[in-house]
């Protein structure tokens, strides 16, 4: 086939690559549908995606991965740069040269008697100021086609980066999936990512958390930009004017429940709406007009199944009944649908598991894997923005941490400052559930929501939002949230799902000045009577105790997050200035009454 770029940089790297891998055909990725159903048809034939029902589910299939690689591997995944103290103590390193030798040794004839799939593809709008251009080399159909979904791809691609060699270069071999030998390796300086022995989304779909994160958190930072694990979200008033806000959770937090929550049918009646622009990532750049603006540089969602149903995330549902890829989850045998554990509660008499085993309710295993996957299309969420694909992106007016505190975190709580909102940020934390561990209320940190996906030192990463606070004339105000506060029986105090629009309506407001706050040792809390209520099962004095601040388990968390300090390194003075800081407010024994 004919190559779709003259880019010699390109084509000089492509050539590398075949000359170690060895493939037997080569195929551009021109993006064209004649191309990807031909692709889906022979995926298919042969046996790596089940085709559905396509009057339920048009055009839509199911893939199961190998029972040994079903999830991203944390101990597996490297930021191979030049200096170790530059990955810094939260990343596995390896000096680049001996990676290289290792990567290219297991590579050497990978793709004999396979077809390599070259595919250009942009993080974010292509031709927008903000899109970055890749080329991911694979011999996995499943990839070609689940890139499809999450990117933009094919000649366009290739059009729009003419002769630039600043391309983010990508090689993924299947290998034989030897679970030893696996490896997501991802060098800065080159701009390149390298998956071995590994078919699953998360470690091979190289645009998502590899380029859209890792390589780029340090692009970002050369350049003067930011690309966060966050969401990002559009609030529309009864005036219908909109204001956007992204936000960071780490795993377990509700992030996509927030990234396309459905508000109360009060706050609906009132014409109160949201809009989703993107459930993940964003990247955020500084506007001519001195805001913020952030675009998703995806396309698509990348889900977990289990648990999402038409009561707890209605429009992420509706957006995987067509032309989408299910991975691990189970085959209904009665109407060659599919079904997970929390879909509804009605399992199928008769399916097949995602090993591929016969299942029944009766059976002891779950059907679906707990990590079992949707790929679909962003243009399929109902409450997608129209401005989803405005190559300028959005302005943000709030940026939003949260986390799950059983008693620590109140509800709602706004930084004093960006520097204060980094410090927030920066000690970010969730509690272990009992279904996850076994043990309860263990403090795990996750700055930011990034500590797996930070391409460089948590500390440098830190010093990059204080610095890019310096550059944003009109800076978002930063926030804290903790849908997850706990009465003396262990019963979550706060409804949570759509009732937190409740939250994002004084968010939005505090980011206007339209409304004051009460001054605590945290930060600006609101008043009782700030938070609209109306139809909520709930007393002022609920809402007081879901707002108040434990001195004591402050401390002890200003103890634990000097530790985890410690630990970093290269923490910013600043951030240890804001611990001091907190700690001599809740010493005063700040005693704020909220009205």
């Amino acid at each position: 086939m004919t190559n779709l770029t003259n880019n010699k940089a390109v084509l000089s790297w492509i050539d590398e690559m075949t000359a170690i891998t060895k493939p037997d055909k080569i195929v551009w990725i021109t993006g064209e549908e004649e191309q990807l159903d031909a692709l889906r048809e022979q995926a298919v034939k042969e046996g790596i995606l089940i085709k559905l029902n396509p009057d339920k589910l048009p055009g839509c299939y199911l893939h199961r991965t190998d029972p040994d690689d079903v999830a991203r591997v944390e101990d597996r995944t490297f930021i191979c740069c030049e200096k170790e103290e530059d990955a810094g103590p939260t990343n596995h390193w390896v000096e680049p040269k001996e990676m290289y030798e290792r990567m290219y040794a297991l590579a050497d004839g990978a793709y004999k008697g396979r077809t390599m799939y070259i595919i250009p593809y942009s993080m974010s709008i292509i031709g927008s100021p903000f899109a970055k251009y890749g080329f991911e080399l694979t011999d996995s159909i499943y990839v070609v086609l689940n890139m499809h979904i999450m990117t933009r791809i094919g000649k366009a691609v290739c059009d729009a980066l003419g002769d630039d060699e600043g391309f983010i270069k990508g090689l993924h071999c299947q290998c034989n999936l030897d679970k030893d030998n696996k490896y997501i390796v991802h060098f800065p300086q080159d701009n390149t990512i390298i998956s071995m022995n590994s078919n699953y989304g998360g470690n091979v779909l190289q645009g998502k958390k590899c380029f859209a994160l890792r390589i780029a958190s340090n692009l970002g930072r050369q350049e003067g930009w930011m690309a966060e694990h966050m969401l990002i979200l559009g609030i529309q008033n009864p005036r219908g004017e909109i204001k956007y806000i992204s936000a960071a959770f780490p795993s377990a937090c509700g992030k996509t429940n927030l990234a396309m929550l459905i508000p109360p049918e009060g706050l609906q009646r009132w014409g109160w709406r949201v809009w989703c622009v993107g459930d993940d990532i964003a990247w955020l750049r500084v506007g001519k007009d001195g805001r913020l603006w952030a675009v998703n540089p995806e396309n698509g969602f990348f889900g977990v199944a289990p648990g999402t149903s038409m009561k707890s995330n209605p429009n992420a549902l509706i957006s995987t009944h067509k032309d989408t890829i299910f991975t691990n989850v189970a085959l209904d045998l009665s109407d060659n649908t599919v079904w997970w554990e929390g879909l509804n509660k009605t399992p199928p008499a008769r399916a097949i598991d995602w090993r591929g085993r016969p299942w029944t309710p009766q059976s002891p295993e779950k059907a679906a894997h707990p990590n079992s996957r949707f790929t679909a299309p962003a243009r399929n969420c109902p409450c997608l923005s129209p401005e989803f694909d405005n190559p300028e992106g959005v302005p943000i007016s709030a940026i939003v941490f949260g986390g799950r505190r059983a008693k620590t975190a109140p509800l709602v709580y706004q930084s004093f400052n960006w520097q204060h909102g980094v410090f927030i940020g920066s000690i970010m934390a969730s509690e272990t559930t009992a279904a996850a561990t076994g043990r309860v209320g263990v403090v795990r940190r996750d700055p930011m929501a990034m500590l797996p996906f930070c391409g460089y030192h948590m500390g440098d990463y830190w010093q990059h939002w204080l610095d890019m606070g310096k550059k944003i004339p009109k800076p978002p105000k930063i926030f804290n949230v903790n849908w997850f506060r706990t009465d003396e029986d262990g019963n979550f105090a706060w409804p949570g799902f759509g009732d937190n629009m409740r939250v994002l309506q004084w968010i939005i407001s505090r980011a206007d000045d339209e409304i004051g706050a009460a001054e605590t040792a945290l930060g600006y809390e609101p008043n009782t009577h700030d938070i609209d209520m109306e139809g909520l099962e709930m007393s002022m004095y609920d809402m007081r105790r879901l707002l108040s601040v434990d001195r004591e388990l402050w401390l002890q968390e200003c103890e634990d997050a000097r530790e985890y300090y410690e630990k970093i390194g290269k923490v910013p003075p600043e951030l240890y200035e804001e611990l001091d800081a907190l700690e001599m407010r809740l010493n005063r024994g700040y005693k704020v009454k909220h009205e």
